[in-house]
């Protein structure tokens, strides 16, 4: 079905993009913000930087919560786009986990078709290789390497007219997954009619992202960048199914990102609807989470967190202190721009050896991302991690190896540990 609303073009976006409202309500203005994995090969004076408006808004209506505005796929998503979730340990064990599962719920074999839309380098179906035929869809030069790494992928933006293709050469899939890429997509119809086209009658769509009531409860404000176009709670996602031949029948939560959804969608009508649904939606009236007084709070506290970390920074400075960054997510844009952070209290960020982001600078605070060896032979005084939802298994591997470093975890609550 065609909802024209699903689609939006770029720039400001002044209705609600699941259900249409104009009802909408800022929760938070994160002010003119670069695109978070668009990083510079030089420094670049601030001015010269094109930034784009970066806010949260929610809908009155349907309780979705929203950008402001919006930037082209083909603009975020360029060909060089950096991100690949295989160099991260954590995050690979926890992605053949998650196809071993959908394995076994699902009774996949070797006769099923696997569709990984933002398949990224391929580390999703990898753990489905073996069991099924796979292909991915990935439209930046990550495609690349998933093919040398033997993953069936096609370079490519998710479309009807790809759908088409891809149905007319290898059948209808069996189940197809959308691992943090379900709330990048400006074009939010065109995916959702490409998987009406692509899944067979009794097949089964399986989305995963950021999840707003944990975005909310964690302060998670950093979670907030041009990529993620939206921040899904399940009752908007309920509503966004309701226009397609689609509906949702189960509901997991999990810790990826620092608290994810996963949302299981079938094409059956049949199909019955799992309690964990009825469960969720309860968890999040419970929880407040389409109420005034939440996000006003989460706001201020936004507001708190900032000058903490400012102020601390501030007085290790004065110390003569050396501090440091450690890891480069895309949501580390978004923390180091709104708290006004550069390379003048930060001189470098440390990412591990393979991370295609080395050599690069973000851009606005012209840090550098250097190999994290550095850190070994510098042996700053403070690192400050940000990748916090991560910091656990990052503090005990570098502790392991001798650095006896104090770590800065700057959300959901300050510490140093």
């Amino acid at each position: 079905m065609n909802i024209p609303h699903h689609d939006v073009k770029s720039g400001y976006l002044k209705h609600c993009q699941i259900c249409n409202s104009k009802k909408l309500k800022t929760i938070i203005n994160l002010g003119k913000q670069p695109l978070a994995d668009s990083l510079l090969k030089k420094k670049i004076p601030k001015k010269k930087v094109k930034r784009f408006p970066l806010g949260l808004s929610r809908c009155l209506d349907c309780g979705l919560t929203q950008l402001n505005y919006v930037v082209s796929g083909e603009v975020v998503y360029h060909k060089k786009y950096p991100y690949r979730p295989g160099i991260t340990k954590n995050l690979k064990d926890y992605q053949n986990q998650l196809s071993s599962n959908l394995i076994k719920q699902y009774l996949l074999n070797k006769k099923s078709l696997v569709i990984d839309i933002g398949s990224n380098d391929g580390t999703l179906l990898s753990g489905f290789k073996k069991k099924c035929k796979i292909l991915g869809i990935e439209p930046t030069d990550t495609a690349k390497i998933a093919r040398t790494n033997g993953i069936n992928t096609i370079q490519d933006f998710t479309n009807e007219k790809l759908a088409k293709k891809i149905v007319n050469k290898y059948g209808k899939a069996d189940l197809i997954t959308a691992t943090n890429v379900f709330a990048h997509m400006a074009d939010l119809g065109k995916v959702l009619r490409s998987i009406e086209i692509l899944l067979n009658d009794n097949g089964h769509f399986v989305l995963e992202n950021h999840y707003l009531l944990d975005i909310i409860k964690d302060l998670q404000f950093d979670s907030i960048y041009h990529e993620h176009v939206r921040t899904y709670s399940l009752k908007p996602i309920i509503k966004l199914f309701s226009f397609y031949d689609l509906k949702v029948i189960k509901v997991e939560r999990a810790s990826r990102y620092g608290g994810n959804i996963r949302v299981h969608v079938a094409k059956n009508f049949n199909e019955k609807i799992h309690q964990s649904v009825q469960n969720t939606l309860d968890l999040e009236e419970n929880f407040g989470l389409y109420k005034d007084f939440v996000y006003k709070k989460f706001s201020k506290d936004v507001l708190r967190s900032k000058k903490l970390l400012l102020n601390f920074i501030k007085k290790i400075k004065l110390q003569k202190m050396s501090i440091v960054g450690k890891s480069c997510p895309a949501r580390a844009s978004t923390l180091l721009n709104f708290y006004g952070i550069t390379n003048k209290q930060i001189p470098y960020i440390a990412e591990q050896p393979t991370s295609l982001k080395l050599g690069y600078y973000l851009p606005v605070s012209n840090i550098p991302i250097v190999n994290s060896k550095i850190l070994m032979k510098e042996r700053p005084n403070y690192v400050l991690i940000l990748a916090w939802h991560l910091w656990k298994p990052i503090v005990k591997k570098w502790k392991s190896r001798g650095l006896k470093t104090k770590f800065i975890i700057p959300l959901p609550k300050f510490k140093i540990v």
